[in-house]
């Protein structure tokens, strides 16, 4: 409990202006002790309202007994409530200056009834013992970009349930969920939004409490809890986070005051008709100011990670995903809207002032240039972008006939020539495994046995591939049926050899990938990648390199896209010398045929791919192979070796 919290006249100032970000310390409910009583501080936005009244169940939800007082001339209203506790229930109670009396829950609450119930809930965000100080000062020396991030995606109320289908807790996660992904070899865990929302099945994107962690699971010292764990164990926290739109329930933000205050006063630009929510007007101060603040509260008070923010491509176009009737035009007449993309700006220049090692990650599907710059060399400023063509690229590939696929070879290597334009996150994602997508496993072309294998040689070929990767849950032990968002993941799958066997595969490919800096030191660099042949399009195989600043410390990764052992397969290499098959999607112990190279490979002086040695290889159907270095033989000049012999 803190002393009082009554906004003062540079709070309020800042706030109006847009550049309060830290509005939740000001806004909201807050325990406090005024006049040396203790009880709750009030303090809303809303400038339409005739009258505000804080009601609850310590009053009895009558809002006759707590009138609040505007303190602002642009409407903010406050209250201070003796002798309310934590975990009281309340809303305010909006007289609008039409004559409608609204129930509204806060929407700088920290804490929400569980659902059905719409009420917010007294919280105190503080007094939790944090235990992640050494994860905290190792995030400040050490370098996302060359380091290693492998991101497992996860929905917490469907990665598990309970055998009576209950949630699992965020402290029964933070013990279960924490221990699997440490142990599968994953950086990272990624959340889908957490935020407040009324309907399960919007999987949090429709929100109605933004800064109100999702009651679901727990409360928000539980989720400390939880965040607070994963850090122990060095796992990273990334969670999704949606400034683009809400939710039109009653409750929520929608016409807050009894008019349009967090969306547009112009329904058309307001509404978003393909979600069935409301764009937030971003060229509101105070509306900048909430979704900032948002932004830096889950960083401040969770000590999350970073965000994923959704659906950049609806906040940088005004049409998107709108019918032709609906489109409006800026005033340039384009279809760009300047105010989102200021605010992405801004956003990101805040966050990063605020914390210089945050992971700021565009879910954007457009080809708008230079999202992963710096606001002052011209870019939108995040750090991180995902690479939605591959995504797309790939799983067209991939759900092709593996014998037709040579006519369409450009999808399997045309990403390597934007590979560098951005810092990429390769996705896959929830989105790929629902609404009829069919499960990723079950994408793959084939008998089964060829399904498990193509689904292989992809998560080889993406682990080898430039960028940072992500994975949704389920997708480790090759989940059959695509994602079922009301029930958990079909765990008992792993009773059955072929699962059980992808999950061991991809746990070891995540080790190996943890193990290897060739594989994301350079990841954002050309210097890291090289192709020794991308125009096999014939056989549909792909042989490249990647490498660290370690000019020898080299891998050579095959993909072969068919289900044709070539036993017979010679490639290129960097250096003569000796070679060792380091990892093979292939091997038996993963499901695979058992098509292994094993002991040394000796390179010969047979010129293959434009360069002076080569190796001879058995390459595996359906398989993606790394080959490493373990002997390099220095070669001498001619005239060097003229001058030995002399010598001699």
């Amino acid at each position: 409990m803190v002393m009082s919290l009554i906004p003062g006249p540079e709070d309020l100032y800042l706030f109006h202006e847009g550049n309060l970000f830290q509005s939740y310390r000001m806004l909201g409910a807050h325990l406090t002790i005024e006049a040396g009583v203790s009880g709750v501080r009030f303090s809303v936005w809303a400038p339409h309202a005739r009258e505000v009244r804080v009601i609850g169940d310590f009053n009895r939800w009558d809002g006759s007994k707590h009138v609040m007082q505007k303190i602002s001339l642009w409407g903010v209203w406050s209250l201070f409530v003796p002798n309310i506790k934590e975990g009281n229930y309340y809303k305010y109670e909006i007289a609008t200056s039409g004559g409608a009396t609204l129930h509204k829950a806060d929407p700088y609450a920290f804490w929400s009834e569980v659902k059905p119930g719409t009420a917010s809930r007294i919280a105190s965000l503080e007094g939790y013992e944090w235990a992640d100080q050494a994860w905290r000062e190792k995030r400040k020396t050490t370098s996302a970009f060359h380091g290693p991030m492998n991101i497992y995606e996860v929905h917490l109320g469907t990665w598990k349930k309970k055998p009576d289908g209950g949630y699992y807790t965020y402290r029964e996660l933070a013990e279960d969920l924490v221990e699997y992904v440490k142990d599968m070899g994953y950086t990272h865990i990624e959340l889908l939004p957490l935020a407040e929302h009324p309907y399960d099945r919007s999987w949090g994107y429709q929100a109605t409490g933004y800064y109100s962690v999702t009651s679901r699971f727990g409360t928000p010292k539980d989720f400390m809890y939880f965040i607070d764990r994963c850090h122990q164990a060095g796992l990273g926290v990334i969670m999704d986070w949606v400034p683009g739109h809400f939710v039109k329930d009653d409750h929520g933000l929608r016409r807050f005051d009894g008019e349009p205050l967090f969306e547009y006063n112009d329904p058309a630009r307001a509404d978003k008709p393909e979600w069935g929510t409301l764009s937030f007007d971003f060229s509101k101060p105070e509306v900048v100011s909430f979704l900032i603040s948002n932004a830096l509260f889950w960083m401040d008070i969770y000590h999350i990670d970073g965000l994923r923010v959704d659906a950049v491509a609806s906040l940088l176009y005004l049409n998107f995903g709108k019918p032709r009737e609906m489109w409006v035009k800026n005033t340039h007449g384009g279809d760009e809207n300047p105010e989102a993309i200021e605010f992405i700006k801004k956003l990101n220049r805040t966050v990063f002032g605020y914390d210089p090692h945050a992971l700021m990650m565009a879910e954007d599907s457009t080809a708008w240039p230079l999202v992963t710059a710096p606001v002052h060399d011209g870019g939108l400023g995040f750090n991180y972008k995902w690479n939605m063509g591959w995504m797309n690229d790939m799983l067209k590939y991939m759900e092709m006939d593996p014998y037709f696929r040579g006519g369409s070879h450009s999808l399997l290597t045309f990403s390597f020539m934007y590979a560098f334009s951005e810092n990429y996150v390769l996705p896959l994602s929830h989105d790929e495994v629902v609404h009829g997508k069919k499960s990723l496993l079950n994408k793959m072309p084939g008998d089964y046995w060829q399904k498990f294998a193509n689904l292989r040689v992809l998560y080889g070929y993406m682990m080898s591939h430039p960028g940072k990767k992500l994975l949704f849950m389920g997708g480790e032990f090759g989940q059959f049926d695509e994602w079922k968002d009301l029930e958990d993941l079909d765990w008992e799958m792993l009773g059955y050899d072929s699962h059980l066997s992808m999950h061991r595969y991809v746990r070891d490919l995540n080790h190996l990938y943890l193990r290897e800096a060739a594989l994301w030191e350079l990841d954002h660099q050309p210097e890291g990648f090289a192709w020794i042949d991308p125009h096999d399009q014939k056989q549909s195989v792909a042989t490249f390199m990647r490498k660290s600043s370690d000019p020898e410390d080299v891998l050579v990764i095959v993909s072969n896209f068919t289900p044709v052992y070539h036993e017979h397969y010679r490639i290129g290499v960097p250096y003569a010398g000796e070679y060792v098959e380091l990892f093979n999607s292939d091997a038996g112990e993963y499901g695979g045929s058992g098509k292994l190279n094993s002991g040394k490979l000796k390179t010969e002086e047979i010129a293959w791919h434009d360069r002076p040695d080569s190796l001879h290889i058995g390459l595996p159907p359906l398989a993606t192979v790394i080959f490493k270095p373990i002997k390099i033989k220095r070669k001498r000049s001619k005239a060097n070796r003229g001058r030995s012999r002399a010598d001699a």
